[in-house]
């Protein structure tokens, strides 16, 4: 449900009818340069990109430095939330 233009008190009233319903509820207004937009999506999954940790390698590097995970900007991962 998407809604503009109206008073508060109806979009409270609409949101809690959606909400009880499961059904996804949008409102916004604009005001010159001014606007606010809401979303009441309920329970929904969502994607976040993160930047991948590689391992550390027990190798020839030595020292505190070697001991720290080191991140791959060019490389990430997709983590469900």
């Amino acid at each position: 449900v998407c809604l503009t233009c109206c008073s508060r008190e109806s979009m409270l009233r609409i949101n809690q009818i959606c909400h009880k319903n499961g059904v996804k509820f949008f409102t916004g207004d604009v005001f010159g340069y001014h606007g606010y937009m809401f979303a009441d999506l309920g329970d929904h999954e969502f994607v976040e990109e993160k930047p991948k940790v590689a391992k550390v390698s027990s190798g020839l590097e030595d020292g505190p430095e070697a001991q720290r995970a080191r991140v791959e900007p060019a490389e990430t991962t997709m983590v469900k939330k």
